[in-house]
């Protein structure tokens, strides 16, 4: 299926700002010069601009890349300022994030290692 992004097995998001005008290239050379990391694994990379109501998502796939793009009408992305930073994100952050929420939910419970319990 073309840019089925449920596949990818990380989840990438560039903190701070993106300059939206970027293509696909100019978004494959911030993956690799700036977040060195490999835009041709199985990784979805996600990027915002300054309005934060539009947002790209970079995907690779099997023989070309996907690029998604969303804007939203009446809202913005609660995208974390931290400039020139990326962090990767669960599954249920980036559906937060997709929800209008911050990828950092203080209520939400909170994974635990049963190795550290003692």
């Amino acid at each position: 299926m073309l840019g089925n992004i449920s596949r990818a097995e990380h989840i990438y998001i560039a903190c701070g700002y993106t300059d939206m005008r970027k293509s696909i290239d100019g978004l494959v050379g911030i993956v690799e010069q700036s977040f060195h990391l490999d835009p041709f694994s199985n990784s979805l990379f996600l990027f915002c601009g300054r309005r934060r109501d539009r947002m790209k998502a970079l995907f690779w796939e099997n023989n070309g890349f996907v690029l998604l793009y969303k804007r939203l009408e009446n809202a913005s992305f609660q995208w974390p300022k931290t400039q020139s930073q990326v962090k990767e994100l669960s599954a249920q952050q980036f559906r937060w994030l997709m929800e209008g929420l911050t990828t950092e939910q203080p209520k939400a419970h909170k994974k635990v290692d049963p190795l550290q319990m003692t």
